[in-house]
């Protein structure tokens, strides 16, 4: 593995410019159930657009692949790698880049979101080993950042040294107990090329990472911040977002400027999981299982940039007006882009959504 010189590689922003994205089709049976078609077309839909303006790669099985390629464009590059589960965003690569256009991933160590302590599956041996085969497949040098523990959904950066993270997920037991918050920020400044972390207290309630900022806030531009959002009092979300506004409010990214956040608002109630669907998956021993009813962490801000596009989760049925609010919202504080709505209730159903299934690699 190439040694990390800490001063000359960062981590772009995601809406700079992309080389790619990558993707892994989904089969896993405990996460897009016994049969997996309408979260197979969910991420087909979002392949295909991004395939229009930037590189395209959707990692496959053996059982996968055909099935990928009858889906999707001749311009999406298959790769064969074998995963556990379908979360590109968690398990590929985090990519740093220097001023010479090099560009290096970073392999973090990966425990299914938090191991024995609270982990959601126990075998997760491919999905650790993924980001390294796939910068060995692009031909890229590999960090290896081990024993760090991480997932690319647990950070969000402005590309211009400010990080976003919660303390919920970063300071879960089952991450880096061994170390204390200082030495967490300093670790991630020090791979990413950040100067500054900002800590949000929680994300999204109920969201099984432990709640991932990629699901709480990102960033739009340098200084320009949207928040999940809830005026419902009675709502546990409404604390945990006003907590992170106030946060906000309070803090100045590394250049020292103040940030403009916009609120998005989260649905109008819970999205739950029906009985029909639960009866749908099959888990393995020792899987975190799905009830009926339980509710499902659905958030807007868990969009996607691609180079002409953001894609954004929509849930459909009773949140229509939801949706269509979130679009509004969205494409009147996002710049050049189109601002295109994705059904994506079937990638909910697995536990994240658009950027949770996503990972950019930089231009």
């Amino acid at each position: 593995m190439p040694n990390l010189n800490e001063n000359s590689f960062t981590m772009p922003a995601e809406f700079s410019r992309h080389r790619g994205t990558v993707m892994i089709f989904p089969e896993r049976p405990g996460s897009w159930g016994n049969d997996p078609l309408k979260a197979q077309h969910a991420f087909a839909q979002i392949a295909s657009r991004l395939a229009q303006c930037e590189e395209m790669y959707m990692l496959v099985s053996a059982r996968t692949e055909p099935i990928a390629r009858e889906m999707l464009p001749a311009s999406v590059q298959l790769v064969r790698i074998d995963t556990d589960d379908a979360w590109a965003r968690d398990v590929m690569p985090t990519f740093v880049r220097n001023a010479a256009g090099e560009l290096r991933g970073i392999s973090w160590q990966f425990n299914a979101w938090g191991g024995d302590f609270d982990g959601l599956y126990t075998d997760y041996e491919n999905d650790d080993a993924a980001a390294d085969r796939f910068c060995a497949a692009l031909g890229v040098p590999c960090i290896d950042a081990r024993p760090f523990v991480l997932e690319g959904g647990a950070i969000h950066t402005d590309g211009e040294g400010t990080l976003l993270v919660t303390e919920a997920c970063l300071l879960s037991p089952g991450r880096n107990p061994q170390m204390t918050k200082d030495e967490i920020a300093d670790t991630l400044c020090k791979y990413l090329g950040a100067d500054k972390v900002i800590w949000l207290p929680h994300g999204i309630y109920n969201d099984e990472t432990n709640e991932h900022i990629d699901n709480m806030a990102a960033f739009l531009a340098p200084g320009e911040i949207v928040l999940a959002w809830c005026d419902d009092e009675n709502d546990p979300q409404y604390a945990m977002s006003h907590e992170a506004y106030d946060v906000l409010m309070r803090e100045t990214d590394a250049k020292g400027r103040h940030f403009t956040v916009t609120k998005l608002p989260v649905p109008h109630k819970p999205v739950c999981v029906t009985e029909a669907e639960c009866a749908g998956y099959t888990f393995a021993a020792g899987e975190d299982t799905r009830e009926p009813g339980e509710r499902l962490a659905a958030s807007y801000v868990n969009f996607y940039f691609g180079n002409d596009c953001a894609l954004v989760p929509q849930f459909g049925g009773e949140y229509a007006a939801d949706d269509a609010r979130a679009i509004e919202i969205l494409r009147g504080c996002i710049r050049g882009r189109e601002v295109v709505p994705i059904p994506a209730r079937s990638i909910l159903l697995g536990g994240g959504n658009i950027h949770c299934i996503t990972q950019q690699i930089p231009g």
